[in-house]
């Protein structure tokens, strides 16, 4: 039987899953290790190669090819890694390495496009929009990402990773002119308003008072806290021009929200509502705009499916 594996590489933990099939419901078996990244790369390396040794020692199974969703992304034209938040990956030949000690072929995306393939090809978009041509994922949570899944004339569907290794970084584009500092260097980033962090820097910053994002959304339901009002106000309305630059340049079929941030309910229906004014369209949202169906199982799933 021909296996599909994938391993999700996280700060704290490194996931891995044989899939029978590409299905949620074909699971052989998932297995997570620490990845105890505080000890460094090589000894990342080595973890990622012990677990897919105790899999195959767990199962029977032999991997043969091997996807790997990864806290950042790989630059195309040097094969090293970049833009991790596992910093002692950067500028670190990690697909070469784990090449050469496994003796199989492996593919490396970072984990909001995972998370995207994942839905796109057996989470929540092939039940609603089955004949899908281009799908982005965003993951609003501790950070925000976005990945770009396009379905080939062949059927496949394949990650847009781009020339440069950063396709779907929707994170990273001017939201908020004169914003607060990013890390990456700009102002008023994506990530610097939408994240859950960023939303309750500035509930704390309007109010006086910190809460977490659960409280402060419990609080405008209320509707008796008015910072709690202009906080989720704020948040719709540049949700809504930020999805409003997605859909003016590549028009998906679907948006799939991830992450903490995207279980808020006002981000599908009012969220929406706010991206009519900012579309190209005469004020129309065709795209769906969905919630993921696959929950904490996309990262790995999405990685088993980088070399479906």
């Amino acid at each position: 039987m021909q296996t599909i594996w994938g391993i999700d590489l996280g700060g704290t933990k490194i996931e891995g899953v044989i899939l029978a099939s590409p299905s949620p419901d074909a699971v052989i078996i998932r297995k997570r290790i620490d990845t105890e990244a505080y000890k460094g790369y090589q000894h990342i390396v080595n973890q990622i190669v012990r677990l897919i040794h105790e899999l195959e020692a767990e199962t029977g199974h032999k991997a043969e090819k091997v996807g790997i969703g990864t806290p950042g992304t790989v630059e195309p034209s040097t094969g090293l890694m970049k833009n991790c938040n596992t910093t002692c990956l950067n500028d670190m030949p990690l697909k070469k390495d784990l090449m050469g000690l496994l003796g199989i072929p492996v593919e490396i995306a970072n984990d909001a496009n995972c998370f995207a393939l994942a839905e796109a090809t057996m989470g929540v978009v092939p039940e609603v929009v089955p004949n899908y041509q281009c799908v982005f994922g965003v993951i609003m949570g501790t950070g925000v990402g976005g990945g770009v899944v396009i379905k080939g004339n062949d059927g496949q569907s394949f990650v847009l990773n781009g020339t440069q290794g950063i396709g779907g970084e929707w994170g990273h584009n001017e939201l908020e002119p004169n914003g607060y500092d990013c890390y990456c260097g700009k102002k008023g980033c994506t990530e610097q308003v939408l994240s859950g962090p960023a939303l309750q820097r500035y509930y704390a910053q309007i109010s006086g008072n910190e809460l977490k994002m659960k409280e402060i959304v419990e609080r405008y339901y209320a509707g008796t806290d008015p910072f709690a009002t202009q906080t989720i106000d704020r948040m719709l309305e540049y949700f809504g021009k930020a999805v409003s630059v997605l859909m003016n340049i590549l028009d998906p079929d679907a948006i799939v929200l991830g992450g903490g941030v995207g279980n808020i309910d006002l981000l599908y229906t009012e969220g929406v509502e706010r991206a009519k004014k900012y579309i190209f369209n005469s004020g129309r949202v065709q795209t769906k705009i969905l919630r993921p169906k696959l929950g904490d199982s996309a990262g790995v799933f999405g990685a088993a499916m980088l070399v479906k």
